[in-house]
């Protein structure tokens, strides 16, 4: 099965975003993908108000996307925001969320573990998921998660367990010193513990496009990779916005399993 990272840039208009979506989800359709995935936040990029703008999984941006893969024949894996719960002070919270659609697709996954890292506090406007989710595509299995949950294992060999072969992280990832390299080392380090390859496909750097980061939101390092269940960076992208294109196969996931069973041998706790 052949997939396409799209290694965007968000801006602030919803509508905007769907654009660049339906832009590059053409050229992975034209490159030959099946899937194409974008970041977290393709609805809006961080840094603005998130509850305006998020809406159900059966509203109009959500439509526009499910429109999308129908009319390209592949699944689109895409981040977006939809209405979570009244906090104490009557503020109406989001839920970070990714919608999978596509042929025989159609699922989403809210992010479990919420940044509250590094002087932000995402738990103040958003509401934490529960719950794994994973789906089939092209004869394969796939996990979803979201940016921070790069940092916990337990939810890679999760989804694993529960069949998957390949593990998406979507993510905005926080600028920093050290942060690219952890981005990196986190990406390998998951593709290790599940025996999955992972497809690592954050928004790039706005800096590279002359964008300046005045508040420090985590709006995106770029370094979208795509990493074997060797461990094996099989490629990568840079800070500025782009496609990588990489081929899957079952069978290598089979083969890392056999060698370094540790699905098999890890034991609880």
């Amino acid at each position: 099965m052949r997939i396409a990272l799209a290694q965007i840039i968000a801006g602030r208009d919803p509508g905007d975003n769907l654009a660049l979506l339906e832009g590059y989800g053409q050229k992975a359709k034209a490159g030959g993908a099946d899937m194409v995935v974008f970041p977290e936040a393709t609805m809006r990029a961080f840094g603005n108000s998130l509850s305006d703008i998020a809406e159900p999984l059966d509203g109009p941006w959500a439509s526009r996307v499910r429109a999308l893969s129908e009319s390209l024949g592949m699944v689109v894996v895409a981040g977006m925001f939809t209405p979570g719960s009244l906090s104490d002070g009557g503020r109406r919270k989001v839920r970070n969320t990714l919608l999978a659609t596509g042929p025989g697709v159609d699922t989403s996954y809210d992010k479990i573990h919420l940044f509250d890292a590094f002087g932000f506090l995402e738990s103040d406007t958003v509401d934490p998921g529960r719950e794994p989710v994973t789906f089939d595509a092209g004869g394969l299995t796939f996990g979803l998660a979201t940016c921070y949950d790069i940092r916990f294992p337990a939810l890679f060999t999760a989804n694993a367990q529960r069949g998957a072969v390949a593990n998406i992280i979507c993510a905005s990832w926080a600028p920093g010193p050290g942060k690219v390299d952890q981005w990196e080392l986190l990406s390998r380090a998951r593709a290790l513990d599940s025996t999955t390859y992972v497809l690592a496909c954050g928004q790039g750097d706005p800096t590279t496009q002359g964008i300046e980061n005045k508040d420090g939101a985590p709006t995106g390092v770029g370094h979208s990779a795509v990493v074997s269940p060797f461990g094996e960076v099989l490629g990568e992208l840079d800070g500025a916005p782009g496609l990588l294109f990489a081929d899957l196969d079952a069978a290598v996931v089979k083969e890392a399993r056999q060698k370094l069973p540790v699905l098999a041998n890890r034991r609880d706790l």
